[in-house]
């Protein structure tokens, strides 16, 4: 018998996606395309090089480079980058990096019309969604607003093949993180839930590649499709308890983006499982996971572990004594989650991530 189809809406996102191998080649025409002249170049410090790079290669399309972009986007850093595009009078926002990046050019978007050409070269999907945060005292605060969808991505696989191991395994966790919130979302339905499966599928294939042979472009190219699928499930549909954890310790005690998720993620899911049953099969499935005894969190665990990602939040820096402020906030405002978040019950989660305990399936 044929399984019912249940109601749902489903928003599909006006984003245009060039995928492949040397696709960079293209980004003076997609500037073009975009009827933009005065390209501002953002990246991190880090990717100075790089955002010198992709300057000259717009030659007199690029009009300058902001390179200062910072994890969480501090409000300081936002409205500098905001003067600077206001001075040159550019017309668009080149983002070359990761989350930290596009989120900064998300940032000048939201108080201007600049649109947005989106170079990704980590795993972290921000690229494919409008939702934009912005840290200020202390406190990271997010929203979605179309303003800040970026209109192009420029998907080069080869970009990614510098990105260290490490970086790639935590970076595809996070985007992992995005297709199984997705599938347990308040908005979830059938075509991101495909969406979605298939990133964690593409993923799970390819980062353990990716982490033994850096330059293995099959495995790179898996990979950032999988996150490609990553950041449209997390566009398209609402996150939950998972993402509110991260947002929290990220944004209070600036604990690293990617390797929070990694952490955290295995222990959401087992908070959550008891509640959406069909959720933890697909991931599972998607996983690989061929014994009913692997849970669908201890299956996410096995992942990262087998990465050599870090697995606990004790590794990424936080306090013992962090914890019970952390769950404080997470309660606050809490985002939609299957399972009822009670404020014990997210202390016991936070322990258990703190320790890097194994979540019992």
């Amino acid at each position: 018998m044929t399984k019912t189809v249940p109601d749902f809406i489903y928003d599909s996102l006006p984003s245009r996606v060039v995928f492949g191998a040397g696709c960079l080649d293209r980004l003076p025409e997609e500037i073009d395309r975009l009827g933009a002249t005065r390209a501002l170049v953002l990246s991190t410090p880090e990717q100075h090089k790089e955002g010198c790079a992709i300057r000259d290669r717009l030659g007199s399309r690029g009009v300058g480079l902001f390179d200062k972009a910072l994890m969480h986007v501090p409000i300081e850093i936002a409205e500098q980058a905001r003067e600077q595009a206001k001075a040159l009078g550019a017309d668009c926002c080149v983002a070359v990096g990761g989350g930290s990046t596009t989120g900064l050019a998300k940032a000048i978007a939201l108080v201007s019309t600049l649109p947005i050409l989106a170079i990704p070269t980590t795993y972290a999907g921000s690229e494919m969604t409008p939702i934009w945060g912005i840290t200020e005292a202390g406190v990271k605060k997010t929203g979605r607003d179309p303003r800040v969808l970026p209109k192009t991505v420029l998907y080069d696989p080869t970009l990614t093949i510098t990105m260290p191991p490490l970086l790639s395994a935590t970076s595809g966790m996070n985007s992992i993180a995005h297709c199984v919130e997705a599938l347990y979302s308040k908005d979830a339905n059938p075509i991101i839930s495909l969406i979605a499966e298939e990133g964690i599928r593409a993923l799970a294939a390819g980062l353990p590649v990716v982490v033994k042979e850096p330059a293995n472009l099959e495995a790179r190219s898996n990979a950032l499709y999988g996150a490609w699928l990553g950041g449209m499930s997390l566009g398209a549909v609402g996150m939950a308890l998972h993402h509110k954890l991260c947002h929290t310790l990220g944004g209070t005690f600036n604990l690293p983006h990617a390797e929070t998720h990694t952490v955290v993620l295995p222990h959401a899911t087992a908070y959550t499982a008891s509640a959406s049953p069909e959720a933890m099969s697909r991931i599972s499935r998607a996983l690989g996971g061929k014994s009913a005894a692997t849970s669908a969190a201890q299956g996410l665990f096995n992942l990262a572990a087998s990465l050599g990602a870090p697995m606990s939040l004790a590794a990424l820096g936080l306090k013992a004594s962090d914890l019970d402020k952390a769950a404080e906030l997470a309660v606050q405002n809490p985002y939609y989650n299957p399972r009822p978040i009670t404020k014990e019950g997210i202390r016991a989660l936070l322990q258990d991530a703190f320790e890097g305990k194994r979540p019992v399936a």
